[in-house]
């Protein structure tokens, strides 16, 4: 998102680490408040994800990639109250006891699929979805271009993708960090308990290789995203924050330069 005024004053002659720290103290919590546009909310805020689906969703097949763990479906629950024609579910957990609970109770028809989006078998069983809605799991893959690519290759319509993100460093853009190499000391700067998070396995913790997909691989800035999701074949048409460290993509497929991906049809 676009700086000005005193957030790019800060940015100016403030070092890069004291900004991160800067934006999960209090201080920065209510500097966020008072300037949406720089930061977003200092909380979470789910609005423009359940706008997005709200407003792409209705009449066309969806299908949330990464549907269970925290939420036990709840996004392809709205999805079906919105209108989807066809609802589905992508994890690679099964659907939790939570997520049965909650389809009995609604006399739910939507689809839960457990597998990995990046195995082509996968994909193939699913095929392709007018809307593919993907939150929370960038930043859990080790390989994020194989996640875009795939999710390009199951995209018809829409791709609704939100993750966590690290502020933009000033004259550096597409800047990324790669959380699993850090030392103690240098990951304490992206712990985010003062916003509410719980543990980040390879934040505050150190890498946990049985931990798989649980762990928090790469830590992207805004214009990083963007770089990728064009590279695989997304052309951004709306961009939120959803708050301090983390933004919303809404996108269009495009024919990319990429051999791999063929144009949805």
């Amino acid at each position: 998102m676009p700086r000005s005024g005193l957030a790019h004053r800060v940015a100016s002659v403030v070092p890069y680490p004291p900004q991160i720290r800067l934006f999960k103290s209090q201080f920065g919590q209510r500097l966020a408040r008072r300037r949406p546009g720089w930061l977003g909310s200092p909380d979470f805020d789910v609005t423009p994800m359940v706008s997005a689906i709200q407003a792409h969703a209705p009449g066309r097949s969806f299908l949330d990639v990464g549907c269970m763990w925290g939420v036990h479906g709840r996004y392809t629950f709205l999805a079906e109250e919105a209108g989807s024609s066809r609802a589905m579910g992508l994890d690679v957990m099964g659907p939790t006891p939570e997520c049965l609970a909650e389809i009995e109770r609604r006399g739910s028809t939507a689809e839960f699929f457990t597998g990995d989006v990046t195995d082509a078998d996968v994909q193939d069983k699913i095929g392709l979805v007018d809307v593919v809605f993907c939150s929370g799991v960038l930043y859990h893959h080790p390989s994020p271009w194989d996640l875009l690519l795939s999710l390009r290759r199951m995209t018809g319509s829409v791709l609704v993708l939100g993750t966590q993100t690290i502020p933009e460093v000033p004259g550096l853009p597409g800047a990324a960090v790669y959380w699993p190499s850090l030392d103690d000391e240098q990951r304490r700067l992206w712990q985010l308990q003062p916003l509410g998070a719980g543990q980040q396995l390879a934040i505050s913790t150190p890498y946990q290789a049985e931990s798989g997909y649980g762990n928090w691989f790469w830590g992207m800035s805004p214009s990083c995203v963007r770089g990728l999701l064009h590279n695989a074949g997304f052309e951004v048409i709306e961009e939120a924050a959803l708050y301090a460290f983390g933004h919303q993509f809404t996108c269009r497929p495009f024919t990319p330069a990429w051999p791999e991906v063929d144009e949805p049809h």
